[in-house]
């Protein structure tokens, strides 16, 4: 993209640190190079992430700004699609995007992308969006137009996705493009106490109700699970975010391998997948949740009740009995 042009860059509904990351960063990269860029998001995102350089101008849908959105889509001349493979991920701002006569390119790691997009910037093999926005930036010779700002939001992305640089996804590529960032001015300490230390305190108590009294584990199963109403939720003053993470902490029981989180929205019922090994989250999200993401790390939803839900999931643990007992 030599001359100037109308940009418009799409994260997935409720986007999260690397979603953010990637897309700030890509953002702050385009516009040194002349270009006239807006970040769209479908939805709100956690508080733990408005810090980011460039936060202040994102455009969050919602229906008062619909009208607006809907032009920036249809003036765009390239639409950035990063950190989801499958246009439905962007729910309101889906239609808009698929018929934009914008060229799209796709920036994204997670598995079966939907082929939507005229380029592709698509590894299944790499850990963050942020790394392939860093990548790019690396492929086009402009290494040194990174500075503080976009080294910070990129390094966010590889080290929320990487979980802390200790999931199975952290490859040496990672630590190569975060030692690089950390040159160009990523502090990481800075950093990881604005997105892993700067709680609510409604959070903790929300995270102590869960690990006290929500977190079941079935050990023949090698399974662990909690659930959270609607109504437990807003007792605890529950904000968008404040549950990132929390089906991390299932993993963390000795013997388990497969960790789920299901709670409940307002319009639906959402399902969070975390495993260890081989046992591949993605299928199982993919065949009976209408969802999908990596192998190890996946997200689904349905639309019957929390309960209903939990009873399908434990229906469906015995078909998965021997693949969770072959990762023991």
């Amino acid at each position: 993209m030599a001359q100037p042009r109308k940009v418009v860059i799409v994260t997935h509904h409720k986007p999260d640190a690397d979603a953010l990351g990637s897309s700030l960063g890509l953002a702050g990269y385009l516009k040194k190079k002349g270009h006239f860029v807006q970040v769209i998001t479908p939805s709100d995102y956690p508080e733990f992430l408005h810090w980011m350089p460039g936060n202040e101008a994102v455009l969050a849908f919602d229906k008062s700004r619909e009208a607006r959105i809907a032009r920036h889509i249809e003036e765009a001349e390239v639409i950035f699609c990063l950190d989801f493979s499958a246009l439905n991920r962007i729910e309101e701002l889906t239609e808009f995007v698929r018929k934009s006569s914008a060229k799209k390119v796709l920036i994204d790691h997670h598995l079966e992308p939907e082929d939507f997009a005229e380029f592709n910037q698509w590894d299944a093999r790499a850990a963050s969006t942020a790394g392939l926005v860093f990548n790019l930036i690396a492929e086009l010779n402009d290494v040194q137009e990174i500075d503080s700002a976009i080294a910070d939001c990129l390094y966010a992305g590889i080290m929320t996705d990487t979980g802390g640089f200790r999931h199975s996804n952290t490859r040496h590529e990672e630590f190569l493009i975060a030692s690089e960032l950390v040159r160009l001015g990523a502090n990481p300490t800075k950093v990881s106490k604005l997105i892993y230390d700067t709680n609510s305190l409604e959070r903790l108590r929300l995270m102590g109700f869960v690990l006290g009294e929500k977190l079941k584990v079935l050990p023949e199963y090698h399974t662990a699970y909690m659930t959270l109403s609607a109504e437990e939720l807003k007792r605890f003053g529950s904000q968008t975010g404040d549950t990132e993470g929390f089906v991390n902490y299932g993993l963390s029981i000795k013997g388990v391998r497969l960790s789920v989180m299901i709670y409940e929205r307002k319009d639906s019922i959402k399902l969070s997948f975390r495993s260890l090994g081989n046992f591949n989250v993605n299928e199982l999200a993919r065949k009976y949740f209408d969802g999908g993401g990596h192998k190890n790390a996946s997200g689904g939803t349905s639309s019957t009740t929390l309960e209903q839900t939990l009873q399908k999931l434990l229906i469906i643990l015995p078909e998965y009995k021997e693949k969770l007992i072959v990762n023991e």
